[in-house]
């Protein structure tokens, strides 16, 4: 997988260009040389973050003569990508290539008919919509990245990092992977199957007619509640929830409950200081074992990790606030 080519079109994100450029654009003779061929595809006077051009002489047509083909990300989802990007990127994985998709590029791919029948992720807050046109596709919101095989997807920004590291360490094992990433510096190793770190995973208030509803379970999350429960709640058959459930989240009820349990479990052990044992009763999961083998089936890491992620975080935020107070106090 020697020859890597970017599929640039016009308004394409820079965040997302750069993260591939970084990774396999700069020769490294010590770590493996040759290092990776690196291309940049894009039609004429394509523009990147609105400022750059990309001034390339391979078009969207030379994709195809790559030994991977990475997707950086979509300029906007409300509307179609181009077409004339669909098709170099069908014809890319056509002709053999390992297609990947960082962020919204999945969109394309998903265009390109690449991602039917396959498991795909995307950033989550376009994950609802990915699934939405396109119903082929099984779209997975809650990880960082999804490798099916020949055909790779990424969550949105800094996830496409743990994308491009991954696929370097595939190609040449973990040692030139972790060496690269200290390089980077960056962490060495995020499993795909971490979850995303999303804000709220609740649909706005507006958006359905299981608001109230919804709005009431997690009010009630300390309790159990049942699928017959929601049902009577809400005067309709288990099976009439089940589809509107479907409908408004994307998710069935018990695993939509489980997931407003776990984004609980996280604000708890962000914010406070409660035990495990405590916030597990708090969330409705019955003890500390039963929400640490919850929790780390859906983030990926145990409750402790996470806890102590977030808080070396905010101390370093502190640390970072206190220091800039003292800068600006001596000026």
């Amino acid at each position: 997988m020697t020859s890597v080519a970017l599929a640039v079109t016009d308004g394409i994100p820079l965040f997302e260009l750069g993260v591939p450029c970084a990774v396999f654009g700069v020769a490294r003779p010590d770590l493996v040389d040759p290092w990776y061929d690196l291309v940049v595809c894009a039609p004429p006077g394509a523009r990147v973050g609105g400022w750059f051009r990309a001034e390339t002489p391979h078009g969207l047509d030379e994709l195809a003569a790559a030994d991977t083909v990475i997707v950086p990300a979509c300029h906007d989802v409300v509307d179609d990508p181009p077409a004339e990007l669909v098709d170099a990127v069908r014809a890319a994985h056509l002709a053999g290539a390992r297609v990947a998709s960082i962020c919204t590029g999945a969109f394309v791919l998903a265009a390109a008919g690449l991602l039917d029948g396959r498991r795909a992720t995307t950033h989550w807050m376009h994950a609802a919509l990915l699934a939405r046109r396109y119903p082929k596709v099984e779209v997975d919101p809650g990880v960082l990245y999804i490798d099916d095989g020949n055909v790779l997807t990424s969550a949105g920004k800094a996830a496409g990092i743990d994308l491009c590291l991954h696929m370097v360490r595939t190609d040449h094992g973990t040692a030139v992977a972790n060496a690269l990433a200290r390089r980077l510096v960056v962490a060495p190793h995020r499993a795909g199957g971490q979850a995303q770190f999303i804000a709220s995973p609740m649909p706005p208030v507006h958006d359905h007619g299981l608001a109230e509803l919804l709005a009431w379970a997690v009010a009630h999350l300390d309790q159990p509640i049942t699928v017959s429960d929601l049902a009577d709640r809400a005067h309709m058959s288990t099976r009439n929830l089940s589809r509107q459930f479907a409908a408004a989240t994307g998710s069935t009820p018990l695993r939509w409950l489980l997931t407003q349990r776990i984004h609980h479990a996280r604000q708890l052990l962000e914010n406070t200081e409660e035990c495990i044992d405590l916030i597990a009763g708090r969330v409705g999961m019955g003890s500390a074992a039963t929400l640490r083998r919850h929790f780390n089936r859906t983030v990926g890491v145990p409750p402790d990790t996470y806890r102590r992620t977030f808080r070396d975080a905010r101390h370093r935020d502190e640390h970072q606030a206190d220091g800039i107070s003292i800068m600006a106090a001596a000026h």
